[in-house]
């Protein structure tokens, strides 16, 4: 069975090989790292038993490519944020929100480099999305503050107390954030003039 309805199957044998039977050759995670962001769908099967294995294979690739790139994606509160939820009784909500998160993600990206296209053509700055995608990322804690208030609501007697964040260290990065808008809006009138 090389392909199940257009989905490609890759095998992974007990010497930890993987066999893509779409091409029939032997891939690494890399290919597969390449294959995700492509945007090819696969499923990884246990070549002696057959069972779906494509999480655990998926989840290698994600720690490989943490641990060797040095620009690590996920950070260390995120993390252990995750973590705490292995066992709460509000775990079966995480996957559904983080899946929802990085829909939504995705989605503003695209249309933001959309729009700023469509209103300035191709320039360095639409290429270069570092101060849009510093104005998301804070979007994104705010998404993440808003579902820790949601679990919080639904477990009042057993959540934890928010973690305080000095308010000199929150007030530091709201101006920062306050500033990075002024320069691309500064930046923004000067390509418009």
């Amino acid at each position: 069975m090389a392909k199940t309805e257009g989905e490609i199957i890759i095998k992974k044998y007990a010497n930890r090989r993987l066999y893509n039977t779409g091409t029939s050759t032997y891939v690494t995670l890399e290919d597969l790292a390449k294959m995700v962001k492509k945007g090819e769908e696969f499923t990884v099967q246990d070549a002696k038993t057959g069972e779906d294995i494509t999480h655990s294979v998926l989840t290698q690739i994600i720690f490989e490519q943490e641990s060797k790139t040095g620009n690590t994606l996920l950070p260390i509160s995120f993390l252990r944020q995750l973590i705490s939820y292995y066992g709460d009784h509000m775990q079966m909500v995480v996957p559904t929100f983080l899946e929802h998160s990085m829909k939504t993600f995705a989605d503003q990206q695209a249309q933001m480099r959309e729009q700023m296209t469509r209103a300035f053509g191709e320039t360095p700055l639409t290429k270069n999305l570092q101060v849009p995608m510093q104005m998301m990322e804070e979007q994104v804690r705010r998404n993440t503050e808003l579902f820790r208030q949601a679990v919080q609501m639904f477990s009042p007697f057993t959540a934890q107390p928010p973690a305080s964040t000095p308010k000199k260290a929150e007030s530091k990065d709201i101006d920062e954030l306050k500033e990075q808008l002024r320069n691309l809006q500064n930046r923004l009138d000067r390509l418009g003039s």
